[in-house]
C-alpha cells in the first residue's frame, strides 16, 4: 500500500492515521482541486467478509446521516485486488486530541467544542445512529477559508442504527469514554451511551485527564481548581454510571454547556496558605500541606507564600514523587494532582506531575502572558520524540540543545516571541545512568524572553 500513488483519481499524499482495520490516507481529488481523506480496509483483514460489511457500513451510516456536523462521503470503490475504499471530506484543523497536546483548554472553548461534538451527536442520532466510541480523536476540526471552525465527528467504524443498539450483545467502546453499558454485552443501548461519551470528551478538555471508569471519577474541579461547580455538575451528570440519571439526550447537553460557556465563571473560594514561622525564605509545599487545603476547600487553587525571596520555591506532587525548584515569581498557584500522557500522544493513564504558575488560570491559554512550568513523569513511551514533533504556532523556533547533569540528561527545544509576548521550552529527559524509565516532559513558559530553563531542570528529583 506505500507504494500505491493513487486510488482510482486520487493522487495520495500521506496516512493520516492506521487503525486495527484500516488506514486513512489524505489525497488529492486533481478533478476538483481539492484535498480529501481516503480510508481502505486493511489487506490482512481483506478476506473476512464481517470486517468488509462494517467497513462498508460505516460509509453508508455516514452518508445516512447527511449533516454538516458529520464527516461527508464523497465516493466509494474498490482497489484492483478487491479491497473497498471510500473517499471523505478532509477535515485540516485536525483533531481535539491535537489540541490537547498542549495540555487542557481554557474552560470556555472547552465547552464550547463539547457542545458542538454534542450537537453532532444529536445529528446522527435524529439519523436513527448511536456512535458508540466519541472520543478526542474521533472529534474533527475544519476551518473555513473565512477562518470560522467546524467541528465533525467521524469514525463510525462502530456506529449501529439505534433499532439495532437496544439488542446489542458485543461490548464495544475505548477506556474512559465508555458508558457501563457498553462494556456489558446484552444490556442494549440508546443515545444516552453517546451522551457519557461526550461527557467524558468534555472532561478531558478542561482537566487534561481521562475520567476514570464508571462510578469512580474524579470531581473535575480537583484537577481544575478554577473550574465552576455549575460545570463540574454538567460534566458529573453526563458520567452518571446510571443512564437514566444522565442528561436525557446529547441536544440537552449541548443547551447547558451553551449556558455555561457564556455565562462569567463561578469560581471556587481560594484560602491563602500563610507562614506561621514569619517570612520565609523558601516555600516547600509539602503533601500534609495539599491534603490539608483540599480537606478545608476542595478542588481549591493554592496560593504559595513567596516571603520576599529572590531566589526560588521547592513544590512537590501530591504523591511526593516530582520535586522541582522554580523562580520565587513563578510559585503562586499549584496543580499537582498529576497528568495524562495521553495528552503528549503517549499511552493513556495517569501519572505524577504538576503545574506551577504565577496564574493558573492563564496556563492553558498559549495566547496568555504566564510564568510557569509544567512537569510530567511518563513510565512508557518515547517522551523525547513526542517533543521532537511540537510546535508553537506564530511563535520564533530558537532552535534545540541538549541537557544533562548527574541525574538527567535530554533534548531541549525553544521557542520566543510568540502571541503573548513570551518564550516557551519544551524538554524531554532520561536518566542519566541509561535506564529507559521513567522519562520526564518539562514545558516552561515566559513573560518575555527569559530562560529559566536550565536552572529548573537541573533542580528536578524524581523518585
Amino acid at each position: 500500500m506505500h507504494s500505491q500513488e493513487r486510488i482510482g483519481r486520487y493522487r495520495l499524499d500521506r496516512p493520516l492515521g492506521t487503525g486495527a482495520f484500516a488506514t486513512v490516507w489524505l489525497a488529492h481529488d486533481d478533478e476538483l482541486q481539492a484535498p480529501v481523506a481516503v480510508k481502505v480496509l486493511a489487506e490482512n483483514w481483506a478476506h473476512r467478509l464481517d470486517i468488509r460489511d462494517r467497513f462498508l457500513s460505516e460509509a453508508r451510516l455516514l452518508r445516512r446521516a447527511g449533516s454538516s456536523r458529520v464527516v461527508q462521503v464523497y465516493d466509494i470503490g474498490e482497489l484492483p485486488d478487491g479491497r473497498p475504499y471510500f473517499v471523505m471530506e478532509y477535515a485540516a484543523g485536525g483533531t481535539l486530541a491535537d489540541l490537547l497536546t498542549r495540555g487542557p483548554l481554557p474552560v470556555g472553548q472547552a465547552l464550547a467544542l463539547t457542545a458542538e461534538a454534542a450537537r453532532a451527536a444529536a445529528a446522527l442520532h435524529e439519523a436513527g445512529i448511536v456512535h458508540r466510541d466519541i472520543k478526542p480523536t474521533n472529534v474533527l476540526l475544519h476551518t473555513a477559508p473565512d477562518g470560522t471552525r467546524r467541528v465533525l465527528l467521524a469514525d463510525l467504524g462502530l456506529a449501529k442504527s439505534l433499532a439495532q443498539a437496544s439488542v446489542l450483545t458485543l461490548a464495544a467502546g475505548s477506556a474512559g469514554y465508555q458508558p457501563p453499558e457498553q462494556a456489558e454485552p446484552g444490556a442494549g443501548i440508546d443515545e444516552r451511551a453517546d451522551v457519557y461519551s461526550l461527557g467524558a470528551v468534555g472532561y478531558e478538555l478542561v482537566t487534561g485527564s481521562v475520567p476514570g471508569p464508571p462510578g469512580k471519577v474524579v470531581p473535575p474541579g480537583r484537577l481544575r481548581p478554577d473550574l465552576g461547580e455549575d460545570v463540574e455538575r454538567a460534566l458529573l451528570r453526563a458520567l452518571e454510571p446510571d443512564r437514566a440519571r444522565r442528561w436525557p439526550a446529547a441536544q440537552a447537553f449541548a443547551h447547558e454547556l451553551d449556558r455555561l460557556s457564556a455565562a462569567p465563571p463561578a469560581r471556587r473560594p481560594t484560602r491563602r496558605l500563610d507562614g506561621v514561622r514569619g517570612r520565609l525564605n523558601t516555600v516547600t509545599l509539602s503533601l500534609a500541606a495539599v491534603l490539608t487545603a483540599a480537606a478545608a476547600a476542595a478542588g481549591m487553587t493554592v496560593l504559595l507564600h513567596r516571603g520576599g525571596s529572590p531566589d526560588q520555591v521547592r513544590v512537590a506532587d501530591s504523591t511526593g514523587r516530582v520535586a522541582v525548584k522554580v523562580p520565587a515569581a513563578f510559585g503562586h498557584e499549584l496543580r499537582d494532582s498529576g497528568w495524562d500522557p495521553g495528552a503528549l500522544g503517549l499511552g493513556k493513564g495517569h501519572e505524577p506531575g504538576l503545574v506551577v504558575a504565577d496564574d493558573l488560570s492563564r496556563w492553558p491559554d498559549l495566547g496568555t502572558a504566564v510564568d510557569g512550568v509544567f512537569v510530567g513523569v511518563s513510565e512508557h513511551g518515547d517522551v523525547t520524540a513526542k517533543v521532537k514533533a511540537l510546535a508553537h504556532s506564530g511563535c520564533r523556533y530558537s532552535g534545540s540543545r541538549t541537557f544533562a547533569d548527574a541525574d538527567w540528561r535530554g533534548l531541549v527545544r525553544a521557542w520566543s516571541g510568540c502571541p503573548d509576548g513570551g518564550s516557551v521550552t519544551e524538554s524531554a529527559l532520561n536518566p542519566a545512568g541509561g535506564a529507559a524509565q521513567p522519562q520526564v516532559y518539562v514545558q516552561v513558559r515566559e513573560r518575555g524572553d527569559g530562560d529559566a530553563t536550565e536552572g529548573i531542570l537541573r533542580s528536578l528529583s524524581v523518585t
